[in-house]
């Protein structure tokens, strides 16, 4: 708590302020009056990067409650600002002069740690074409204190053009003052809402007809909020939703989500969505083609068959006809049923599925190749481009592995739809998974070209080899063969398969899983290392 003169300056609670000498450290009022033993007014706020002093209570005395034991602070109004209209932060962002103390901290440092300034070639010309508000078609204006729209109609004939409006982090809470700066900027076609907390509006917003991007980022907003800016909203292509601890679909007049009729992309990126039945409630978005859903609590996926389709039978649409890119890193898929269950979606080519359980193939998940093999459509996979070489390598490496389970459960063939398919387009028979230049060659006799990479730090440098190895050698086995091949004797030694479009190569981590085992095919490249 600061001491300072009593000045309540008109604060309210629930009102949106910024502490005077730092517009990045953004709270909400809680409580605006007197506190015990001190003098004057005080305004208790609850600051959104949870750094503030208590939970709202002072010496056993509760003033309001904060989000958590140490958000809140009661402070002097003076220490506090209430933020500037949108045409103050436009003044102050393109026509107002650096200071010397900004100049003084352009620099860098020389090889001698001393700082050498920075001069901007060009920096008047460009000041002067920013500072032209007519032809100003995008401005950034993130935490700048932005709290209100300013004097009606004037920024219509201030900035006529504008076309990009960034507010992220401004001081903003009220849908009302959003209709109008959009209102007055009729070419507007992306707004960037982020980090401002918006309350929940009971009126409709004016049409926002010429919005077509969205970005509500970390907002609050929930789906009944979206449902209702759809009516606003008729243009809308692309909505960005991230970090809203979104968890429910919440359709206004139907089991699915109707309307947004021009959206293509929609952003669900980090909430609390868990159950793949609210996913579903998007299906019937007709234009929708990007699905964003990493860092969700989702668990499996199913897309639905004929018998489940009750309510799409009057529709020849197909659910999520036109989607091409689905997103769903960093959940709890954990099953191969759901991924077996991408192949479903007409004209899915996208996904992203690392940090996954079932994509953890140090804790019980499969390898990349594996997954690839299984997703048959699949262009893109975990941001990374599945050429036609590495498609062919995983799917007969795939196949291989099959075939070497299958020796031992012939049950296990009912897991692998696609194995049937790829065995025959591969012409690979049980015992001749390959046909070389010398002929048939089967599993248990045929040999693997492999290339052998040293890349222990204290290994020296050696050259790679290739060399012809028996497709039953074990993991065991094939240490072996390279502490004789690079003459490691004293070293104990760990195998990486590098996989060609994966990140990271893959730890051969069971010394008695022989290469046939491991799906692993011919050419493969097999890294050298140390244990640590």
């Amino acid at each position: 708590m600061q001491d300072s003169p009593d000045s309540s300056h008109g604060f309210r609670v629930g009102q949106r302020v910024h502490s005077s000498g730092d517009s990045r450290r953004i709270g909400t009022v809680k409580y605006v009056g007197p506190v015990e033993g001190y003098s004057g007014t005080w305004v208790g706020v609850d600051w959104d990067n949870g750094e503030g002093k208590h939970d709202g209570s002072i010496n056993g005395v509760r003033y309001f409650h904060a989000k958590s034991e140490r958000s809140g602070s009661l402070v002097r109004a003076p220490n506090l600002s209430q933020g500037i209209s949108l045409l103050e932060a436009l003044e102050k962002r393109y026509r107002s002069k650096s200071t010397s103390d900004e100049e003084d901290e352009m620099y860098v440092l020389s090889t001698s740690n001393n700082r050498v300034s920075i001069q901007l070639v060009g920096k008047d010309k460009i000041q002067d074409k920013l500072s032209r508000f007519e032809e100003l078609t995008n401005a950034s204006l993130a935490y700048m204190g932005v709290s209100f729209p300013g004097i009606p109609y004037q920024i219509n004939t201030t900035v006529p053009n504008m076309k990009e409006l960034d507010l992220t982090g401004n001081l903003l809470s009220d849908w009302k003052d959003v209709g109008k700066i959009c209102g007055q900027l009729p070419a507007l076609q992306a707004l960037n809402l982020s980090n401002n907390l918006m309350s929940p509006y009971k009126s409709e917003l004016p049409p926002l007809e010429s919005i077509s991007i969205l970005v509500l980022n970390n907002t609050g907003v929930d789906w009944e909020q979206v449902e209702l800016l759809r009516q606003s909203l008729t243009a809308i292509a692309e909505l960005h939703l991230i970090r809203n601890n979104i968890s429910r679909v919440l359709p206004m007049s139907s089991s699915f989500v109707q309307g947004f009729n021009s959206l293509r992309l929609l952003n669900l990126d980090d909430n609390c969505i868990a159950e793949w039945d609210e996913v579903m409630k998007l299906s019937q978005l007709r234009c929708l083609e990007q699905l964003y859903l990493d860092k969700n609590c989702l668990n499996s996926i199913l897309y639905p068959d004929n018998g489940q389709q009750n309510e799409l039978e009057a529709t020849s649409y197909k659910p999520f006809q036109n989607l091409h890119c689905l997103l769903l890193g960093d959940n709890n898929i954990g099953d191969l049923v759901s991924i077996d269950s991408l192949n479903l979606f007409p004209n899915l080519v996208e996904t992203r599925l690392s940090e996954n359980p079932i994509a953890d193939s140090t804790s019980g998940g499969v390898p990349r190749f594996v997954l690839i093999a299984r997703l048959a459509k699949i262009k893109v996979f975990n941001g990374s481009e599945v050429t036609p070489r590495e498609r062919k390598d995983s799917e007969i490496r795939y196949v291989r592995l099959v075939i070497s389970r299958l020796h031992a459960n012939a049950e296990e063939i009912k897991q692998h739809p696609r194995f049937s398919e790829l065995k025959s387009l591969y012409g690979i028979e049980d015992e001749r998974p390959s046909t070389g230049a010398s002929g048939p060659q089967t599993i248990g006799s045929g040999f693997l070209s492999i290339t052998l990479k040293c890349v222990g730090a204290s290994m020296g440098e050696k050259q790679p080899l290739t060399k012809k190895l028996p497709a039953t050698a074990t993991v065991g086995k094939l240490k072996f063969l390279c502490e004789s091949f690079f003459k490691l004797k004293s070293l104990k030694l760990k195998l990486f398969l590098q996989e060609e479009g994966s990140p990271l190569p893959v730890l051969l981590d069971n010394d008695t899983s022989s290469l046939m085992d491991l799906g692993i095919g011919n050419e493969s490249i097999i890294l050298v290392d140390e244990e640590s």
